[in-house]
């Protein structure tokens, strides 16, 4: 989990998450657990996506991945395992705001990875494989599924977690 997690990148999704919440007058403190949230499980989201079985890449920021240095196996529960961690870490880890928000924050978060976010973008980038007539749409589902979803989220959570009202965080999800 440490080896890809600490693997470096931008760390955009963290920064989007904490300020958004500042944006909406919310303590950076407030929103530190989820921004870590949104590293691990973006993180997740790399380490199962370079697996054999997906993209089937040897490397990622110039390091080999995760299922080359420790076997697909292994791979496939250290993404299964920061996934599990960002709910509890979310869950236990967030002070400074109600449980409604934390619990709000878990549901915007659930819905960016589930069905209508990251998984479906998936489910069709491996269908596209191997396809010569992707089209834009089909292309557009991807990127909006596989990553615009999480940086939407992204936002939004902060937005919550700041004491963001309603109008806010629909403003932010619009941007």
């Amino acid at each position: 989990m440490r080896y890809s997690l600490l693997a470096g990148g931008k760390r955009v999704r963290p920064i989007l998450c904490i300020a958004a919440c500042e944006l909406v007058g919310g303590d950076e403190s407030t929103s530190m657990p989820a921004a870590c949230v949104v590293e691990m499980i973006h993180t997740m989201s790399l380490i199962h996506d370079d697996l054999p079985c997906m993209d089937n890449d040897d490397f990622r920021h110039g390091k080999p991945t995760n299922h080359k240095v420790y076997g697909e196996d292994v791979a496939v529960l250290a993404g299964d395992s920061l996934l599990a961690f960002a709910f509890q870490h979310i869950a236990s880890a967030t002070v400074g705001t109600s449980p409604a928000r934390v619990l709000a924050a878990v549901g915007e978060l659930a819905k960016s990875i589930g069905t209508e976010g990251l998984v479906a973008g998936q489910v069709v980038d491996i269908a596209s494989t191997g396809q010569k007539d992707v089209g834009l749409d089909q292309l557009q589902f991807i990127h909006i599924h596989k990553t615009a979803e999480l940086l939407e989220a992204s936002v939004v959570l902060g937005a919550i977690l700041g004491g963001g009202s309603d109008v806010q965080g629909g403003k932010l999800r619009n941007s």
